[in-house]
C-alpha cells in the first residue's frame, strides 16, 4: 500500500510536513519531485467548465476516491501500455 505525505526539499534533505504516523523506521520510500509546471493551476475555461461546475464535479467524484487509491488501480496510470499485455 502507498501512503503519500507532502514535504519540502531544501539543502539536500526532505522535511515532511506531517508525521507519517504508523510507518516504521527504516521503511523504504520513493520521492517524487513536483516540478513548477506540474503545480500550475488548471485553466477551467480551457476545459469548458467554470468554477461552480468544477466544484460540483469534485463533490460528485469524491465517492470514488477510495477506489481510485487502491493499489490494484495503478494499472490504469499507464493503461495504454498495460492493455497491450492483456
Amino acid at each position: 500500500m502507498l501512503k503519500t505525505i507532502e514535504g519540502v526539499y531544501r539543502d539536500g534533505t526532505i522535511k515532511l510536513l506531517e508525521a507519517p504516523g504508523d510507518i516504521l523506521d527504516e521503511t523504504r520510500v520513493l520521492i517524487t519531485f513536483l516540478l513548477p509546471s506540474q503545480l500550475a493551476p488548471v485553466e477551467l475555461s480551457r476545459r469548458g467548465i467554470d468554477a461552480a461546475q468544477a466544484a460540483d464535479l469534485r463533490t460528485r467524484l469524491r465517492v470514488f476516491a477510495e477506489d481510485w487509491e487502491r493499489p490494484e488501480m495503478d494499472v490504469y496510470d499507464d493503461y495504454d501500455n498495460a492493455r497491450t499485455t492483456l
